[in-house]
C-alpha cells in the first residue's frame, strides 16, 4: 500500500505542480475550453488542486479514501472530455494511463491507505482511546 500510494501520490503532484508551475492557470483553463470542457476555469483550478493536493495525500497517508476519490473523478473527467474516442493504447491519446490512474485510486479510496500512513495513526489511536464495550449475555 505504501509504495502504490507513494508512486501513484508522485505521479499527481507532478501533474499539480505542472498545470500550477509550468502552464499557469490560464494556460489551463484555455487548453480546457478547447477540449469543451465545461467551467473551463473552475475544471482547471479543480483539477489542478486536486492533483497536486490529493498526491500530497496520498503520499503521506492523510485523508486518502477522499483524495482517491477526487482524483478518480479528475480522471473520469479526463477520460470523457480527452482519451474516450481515441481508443485503449496512450500512444494515440487513448485512455489506459487515465483508466489505470483511476482504478488505483479507487482501490485506494475502498480499502484505505494501509499501516504506514496518518490515517492509519489517526485512526488507529482513537480505536485504542475509545473504551471497549461491555458484552452482553443473554
Amino acid at each position: 500500500m505504501l509504495l502504490g500510494r507513494i508512486v501513484l501520490g508522485v505521479v499527481f503532484v507532478a501533474h499539480g505542480w505542472q498545470k500550477l508551475h509550468d502552464e499557469g492557470h490560464s494556460t489551463v483553463a484555455a487548453s480546457f475550453d478547447h477540449l469543451g470542457i465545461p467551467l473551463p476555469g473552475l475544471a482547471a483550478v479543480y483539477g489542478t488542486w486536486v492533483e497536486l493536493l490529493g498526491g500530497l495525500a496520498l503520499i503521506v497517508g492523510v485523508l486518502v479514501p477522499l483524495a482517491g476519490v477526487l482524483i478518480a473523478l479528475d480522471m473520469a473527467g479526463a477520460f470523457w472530455y480527452v482519451h474516450m474516442g481515441k481508443g485503449l493504447f496512450n500512444q494515440e491519446g487513448g485512455y489506459e494511463y487515465v483508466m489505470v490512474l483511476a482504478a488505483a485510486c479507487l482501490l485506494l479510496a475502498f480499502t484505505g491507505a494501509g499501516r504506514f500512513s496518518v490515517d492509519a495513526l489517526l485512526w488507529n489511536r482513537r480505536r485504542e482511546d475509545a473504551p471497549e464495550r461491555e458484552s452482553v449475555n443473554a
